[in-house]
């Protein structure tokens, strides 16, 4: 079975993760292993029939996951919680997960988020049988453009995540239905963000013509946009209901004069640790030895990201190329040159 570090990222690619998922290319012969799906241990049986029916795009899932995270820890880079992985295992997150905080909704919303993208991206540069090119809703041209190249189907993309991720969050519970939600979120933040891509034709680029394709940003776009989601989580209280089928939770505002959440916004209904100290409850590594900006007033600022424990300064030497020559033509030539910087880190 799933280990509890892991049940409650819905993904369930937590399994997978502690070896195989970390690193893409295990997966490269994937399609060629029908029996993997079996063996991967914690799926539960929607899972595991999506993975024997989609095993093609399975590497994708995995390097979804990855994306998803490897842009969860730059978003946090100088937060007391920096979106840490144990034993640099992917998608391993130690207890942070076990509770509802605004920092689960955060990494629920970025893996499903990654999953969607990578699907997509993978789809459209033909790596998968299954799917291809969107080739709906493309609606009439405009001046001086027609429709081109290969506009991304983000809609099959957001439907494998939505089926993957989505699969064992179907309990009547106040978890589920907030996983359900920030995953869809992430979702949502890949349509919301397409753009037109066009490439000009004509003699020597004069752009006579241009092709005009719907893309996917760059998923720094989506980690920057859900990063602001997160700033402006919206805070909930769990209800309970009777319904015919047994005690029903939902959500509901906490704050009725704040505009209520909609299927755009992060939600949680639990408050975060402070993350100063280190917790193994809830999973707190504490910011001690942590580098600390000396002239930030911000929480990358040694002042809070050490929560007041003062910070230690030591000087470090660093190899950098200098006075760097452009020669005619056409290479550069630079020296190297030893320079000393203060490193900040906290007590």
């Amino acid at each position: 079975g799933v280990s509890d570090t892991c049940r409650p990222l819905s993904l369930t690619l937590c399994p997978l993760s502690l070896r195989s998922l970390a690193v893409g290319h295990q997966y490269s012969s994937l399609g060629t292993q029908p029996i993997l799906c079996g063996s991967i241990p914690g799926l539960v049986p929607k899972q595991l029939r999506f993975c024997r029916n989609y095993v093609e795009i399975m590497p994708s899932v995995a390097e979804g996951v990855k994306i998803g995270i490897q842009e969860c820890q730059h978003q946090f880079r100088g937060r007391r919680w920096n979106c840490t992985t144990v034993n640099d295992n992917l998608a391993i997150f130690g207890p942070v997960l076990d509770r509802a905080t605004r920092e689960s909704a955060f990494v629920h919303a970025i893996a499903s988020a990654g999953v969607a993208f990578a699907v997509t991206r993978a789809c459209a540069e033909g790596s998968a049988t299954i799917c291809g090119c969107d080739t709906r809703h493309k609606g009439p041209p405009g001046e001086g453009w027609k429709w081109g190249g290969c506009s991304e189907d983000v809609e099959f993309g957001g439907m494998v995540s939505r089926e993957f991720a989505d699969a064992r969050e179907n309990r009547p519970d106040a978890r589920s239905a907030m996983n359900r939600h920030n995953n869809e979120a992430g979702r949502t933040s890949l349509s919301d963000n397409m753009f037109l891509k066009c490439k000009c034709h004509g003699l020597s680029g004069s752009c006579e013509v241009k092709t005009c394709w719907w893309s996917q940003p760059d998923f720094r776009v989506i980690g920057d946009y859900m990063k602001d989601k997160y700033d402006s989580a919206s805070e909930m209280v769990v209800e309970k209901h009777k319904e015919s089928r047994g005690w029903v939770e939902t959500l509901r505002p906490k704050y009725n004069y704040f505009k209520p959440p909609t299927e755009r916004d992060l939600v949680y209904y639990e408050g975060s640790p402070n993350f100063c100290d280190p917790n193994p409850e809830t999973g707190s590594f504490g910011t001690r030895d942590r580098v600390c900006n000396l002239t930030s007033h911000g929480i990358d600022g040694c002042d809070l990201l050490c929560c007041g424990r003062g910070h230690n300064t030591r000087t470090e030497k660093r190899k950098e190329k200098c006075h760097c020559i452009f020669h005619w033509c056409c290479y550069v030539s630079c020296q190297e040159c030893v320079r000393v910087y203060d490193v900040h880190t906290c007590k």
